[in-house]
Formats: C-alpha cells, sequence, structure tokens
C-alpha cells in the first residue's frame, strides 16, 4: 500500500538571470512562494531562487 503525499514539484528561478535551474518539492497547501538560496551555472554564484508558477 503506498502513500498519498500532499506534495508538488515546482520550478525556481534565478532572481539575476531568471534561469530555471531547480525543481524542488513543495507542499500543495503552503500559501507563500519558496525563496531559497542555490548556486547558479549561468551567473557562478550562490543567488536567490524564487518559485515560478
Amino acid at each position: 500500500m503506498s502513500k498519498v503525499r500532499n506534495v508538488k514539484k515546482v520550478p525556481l528561478n534565478c532572481e539575476i538571470c531568471g534561469n530555471r535551474n531547480y525543481h524542488v518539492p513543495k507542499r500543495q497547501n503552503a500559501t507563500e512562494r519558496l525563496t531559497l538560496k542555490k548556486f547558479c551555472p549561468r551567473c557562478n554564484t550562490h543567488t536567490l531562487h524564487k518559485e515560478s508558477k
């Protein structure tokens, strides 16, 4: 029997270049947009990545 998960994968965009670098899991009942500091290979630095729709 498998568990039903309330998780959805969302893409993250780099704030500097706008490149979609990551797809991360997020709970479906979360209301605010996800913001993480991740490495952007295009900018070659750690930048802020925000959830895109």
